[in-house]
């Protein structure tokens, strides 16, 4: 993997984290650095389980956005559950 691949994969990682935030409902209580590693863990499991599947990731592929912000949005509604549990009990 080259550099500019690296970098590619982390841009669309904080876009699929965005998204992902976006999509579940509510108010989500964590810091945006952890949506941000939450989007790019999305996009990287996504696009491993897209190509498991047999989906062309070459190019642009809806199906494979498709399975990393369905990913992101998982990701965000566990940890924010998680987090959200464990700030109430200390108060």
């Amino acid at each position: 993997m080259t550099v500019t691949g690296i970098i590619t994969a982390l841009i669309v990682g904080l876009i699929v984290g965005a998204l992902g935030r976006l999509a579940v409902p509510g108010r989500q209580n964590i810091p945006i650095w952890l949506t941000m590693l939450i989007g790019v863990v999305a996009a990287l499991l996504g696009t491993v389980l897209a190509r498991a599947v047999g989906v062309d990731t070459s190019g642009f592929s809806f199906l494979e956005l498709l399975a990393q912000v369905a990913l992101a949005a998982l990701g965000v509604a566990v940890v924010a559950g998680t987090a959200g549990r464990r700030h109430r009990g200390v108060r």
